[in-house]
């Protein structure tokens, strides 16, 4: 598999880590429908192919614990992302008590003594703003136990986060269907010298319904792409995708969810194939500018 590792790689704005351009997003192997043995494969897969950002969160359920389990061997040969706030045994939830004891119980999960990047995860904006949880993030982080504070979240709280001065980096939707973070809030972060982990690259691959997918997770996207109207010429729609979002200014690392090894290995082998063309790039942001203007981040 070395021939995969020529993968573009990135300094991770003023943090001194370096990522590479496609992370892994670890939501899937949270779920229990996935053997212990699926889930082992899918994570060193990954590492092997040149990934060497990981994300996960206290809310993905099993994903934690089986990074912890199936990675610790390999713990210098990726950077660790991880989000909480909430759900830590012992503490209320938004409080100062619970990301300290979320950060301590992650790290157990984890098996590791330091999780590279802690996210609070999509907390609004009122919380946010309490300076004694921001002061608990900076505190772990002056204790070794974190290297980077950092945000996860859209809209009027992601670029409260950026402007603050208080995280070295945020995550947050970009791609064809939500550019407004890209618009709005990346410009900035950049000025900042934040990192930047863009979620949600693919718009949950809402191409791929012919029909409106109620309920389902990608049905703002689905509704957003049948009123912009993107064709992708002659690229596969998730290419088109993918190659947008990575390789928007900015962006640091996309981060993608999958359990099929094929899946990983040719979504590294289209970001080996670098940015899109400037006239596809165009025609994307065309499309949004002319429908897309009110539309907020995806929550």
């Amino acid at each position: 598999m070395l021939e995969w590792r020529t993968m573009e790689t990135r300094d991770f704005g003023r943090t001194g880590l370096r990522v590479s351009a496609l992370g892994f997003g670890a939501g899937q192997i949270g779920s229990q429908e996935l053997s212990e043995q699926e889930v082992g494969t899918i994570l060193n897969q990954a590492v092997d192919l040149g990934i060497t950002l990981i994300d996960t969160a206290r809310g993905y359920g099993l994903s934690e614990e089986r990074i912890g389990r199936h990675l610790s061997g390999r713990r210098q040969e990726f950077v660790l992302s991880s989000k909480g706030g909430y759900g830590a045994e012992g503490a209320a939830d938004w409080t100062p008590e619970a990301v300290r004891l979320g950060i301590e119980q992650a790290l157990r999960r984890l098996n590791t003594d330091v999780i590279d990047i802690f996210h609070l995860h999509s907390c609004p904006l009122d919380t946010l703003r309490h300076d004694d949880l921001l002061a608990a993030l900076e505190r772990a982080r002056a204790e070794g136990l974190i290297r980077v504070a950092a945000y996860s979240g859209e809209n009027e709280a992601l670029a409260w986060a950026v402007s603050s001065g208080r995280f070295g980096s945020v995550q947050t939707s970009v791609n064809l269907a939500d550019q407004w973070s890209s618009q709005h809030v990346l410009p900035e972060a950049r000025q900042r010298g934040l990192g930047v982990i863009a979620k949600r690259p693919i718009a949950n691959a809402a191409w791929q319904y012919t029909e409106r997918p109620t309920g389902q997770y990608a049905e703002t996207y689905w509704l957003r792409l049948q009123e912009m109207r993107l064709d992708p010429g002659e690229l596969a729609w998730d290419e088109f995708a993918l190659r947008f979002s990575a390789f928007s200014p900015g962006v640091s690392s996309v981060i993608v969810g999958t359990a099929s090894a094929r899946r990983l290995e040719r979504n590294v082998a289209l970001l080996q194939r670098g940015p899109l063309d400037r006239e596809h790039r165009e025609y994307i942001q065309a499309k949004f500018a002319r429908h897309g203007l009110h539309w907020a981040g995806e929550v």
